[in-house]
């Protein structure tokens, strides 16, 4: 009905392409993963009706903008995927998308402060004066920095005055990192194009400006895990053992006990001091424990990852505000952790349908206020519908709201935590050639190859220095306690040398 299956089916074709090419793809990505529709032509891997994934936070009736499918490919072969495209549609057709980066709160201070004569050190400790917050902006620094605030009302009065004049501009102009436009005919009769100084070529109109054209936009995203992944499993068959990624057994105990001890170097999304000692606490046992963590570690929701695993052991009491969202809350211990789950307590407490919630969610995480209250009066006027106090629908109207604005899409949380499993059950079970692949893959950074190295030496491998005679371009399992360096990652020696 609403005129997709197109775009769809679109997809579908490149995606399969590049399946029958060998290229590795990712199980999922974004909202995308709660769709049946993209399960069943193979865009996605998870099925969504297993993990009471919604189908509404990906496309909804009430909401007309063009649904995101986002796909991650092998880092090293996204470019192939692109190539067809343009093959395909017509190289006049299809090309990357602009991206404008803008002179936020810091930026804007150096740059004009520079412009303006300041020397390095005045400048640089004005911008240390403003908070380290995500888009803070220079109004709102100046209400929480007492500093900045006694220096803008100070010497630096005229510094300040531009900076709030240029904050927000655009600085410059790049290459989106994943995303590519397809228009019905050459390119030039809808949008300007741009060359960039490298000879790329790129929309002069960002994301935005041609999703209001209504052209078609798709995202490729290389992700260097799935060519982690894919490098592992070509090393394991080199040596005549044959892995099937995509039908691993989910309920491996010993991948479990990994993440329960922390050893998550070079496991996706599962690395970060912070996460490893979270993972220990968690204890993990199923796939949902990692969905959950996935969406918990990140600011804002961070905050109940402590609470959640009290709850799981039983050191706390599973609290439900009401008993219609226990059945909702019950796989994450009474905590709101999900967007998904913001929606159905609206759809099971105030009768919303489920594009309606969605409706509330995004008015709600945007912090859109007139459509919030508009919103708050209607879901409690549904609740009390069905029987529930007015004070208590406020009560949970607040509860979501708070949520809501931090609530992480448990698609691609789920989806994301399919390629960790991935790759900590080739982490257990073919623990040299994982690593030599993940070091295969990093080798051009020599910080994480050092990381990597010692991550090794803790699991009982030795890392032989480059050998002209045994060394190969790439790291290599030599046996199953020693992976040779490779010359690649030697600085002006590789395959080019």
């Amino acid at each position: 009905n609403m005129g997709f299956a197109g775009y769809f089916l679109i997809t579908a074709d490149f995606v399969k392409y590049a399946k029958d090419s060998s290229i590795p793809v990712g199980p999922g990505r974004g909202s995308a993963a709660g769709s049946i529709v993209s399960y069943s032509l193979g865009i996605t891997s998870i099925d969504p009706l297993k993990h009471n994934l919604l189908f509404e936070r990906f496309l909804n009736p009430d909401r007309i903008s063009m649904p995101d499918i986002d796909i991650d490919f092998c880092i090293e072969r996204r470019g192939e995927v692109i190539d067809y495209i343009k093959e395909q549609y017509g190289e006049n057709s299809v090309t990357q998308i602009i991206t404008f980066g803008t002179m936020k709160a810091k930026q804007v201070v150096r740059d004009v402060g520079r412009v303006m004569g300041y020397s390095f050190g005045e400048v640089d400790k004005i911008a240390k004066a403003i908070p380290n917050e995500l888009n803070i902006t220079l109004d709102s620094a100046l209400e929480k920095s007492s500093d900045l605030l006694e220096m803008a009302e100070g010497d630096y009065k005229e510094l300040m005055a531009h900076s709030k004049v240029l904050e927000g501009m655009h600085r410059h102009a790049s290459i989106h990192a994943a995303g590519v436009v397809i228009a019905p005919g050459d390119l030039t009769d809808y949008v300007p194009l741009y060359k960039s100084s490298t000879d790329d070529i790129t929309s002069q109109y960002d994301m935005k400006g041609l999703e209001e054209l209504g052209l078609l936009k798709m995202d490729f995203l290389g992700l260097r895990n799935l060519t982690v992944i894919d490098k592992t499993v070509r090393l394991i068959e080199e040596k005549g053992d044959t892995v099937n990624i995509e039908k691993l057994p989910m309920d491996d105990v010993k991948v479990y006990k990994l993440f329960a001890k922390g050893h998550t170097i070079g496991v996706f999304q599962f690395e970060s001091s912070g996460m490893r000692e979270f993972l220990k606490k968690l204890q993990p046992t199923v796939i949902e424990d990692l969905i959950a963590m996935n969406a918990l570690y990140r600011p804002g929701p961070m905050e109940n990852i402590d609470n959640f695993i009290s709850r799981k052991h039983g050191k706390k009491k599973i609290v439900y505000p009401h008993p219609l969202m226990e059945p909702i809350l019950k796989e994450t211990y009474g905590i709101i952790v999900y967007q998904e789950q913001v929606m159905q307590i609206a759809h099971e407490i105030a009768g919303f349908t489920l594009a309606e919630a969605d409706i509330m969610r995004r008015a709600m995480g945007k912090k859109i206020k007139s459509l919030m209250a508009e919103l708050a009066i209607k879901f409690v006027a549904g609740a009390e519908e069905k029987g529930i106090k007015k004070n208590k629908a406020e009560e949970i109207f607040s509860l979501i709201e708070k949520f809501a604005q931090y609530g992480f899409n448990k698609s691609h949380s789920t989806a994301y935590a399919y390629v960790a499993y991935q790759t900590a059950w080739l982490k257990v079970h073919y623990p040299a050639e994982f690593m030599s692949a993940n070091l295969t893959s990093e080798m051009g950074t020599i910080d994480r190859v050092v990381i990597l190295i010692n991550e090794c030496k803790k699991m009982g491998f030795e890392v032989t220095p480059p050998d002209i005679n045994v060394s190969f371009g790439d790291f290599r399992p030599v046996n199953n306690s020693t992976i040779s360096y490779g010359l690649n990652a030697i600085k002006n020696v590789g395959s080019k040398s």
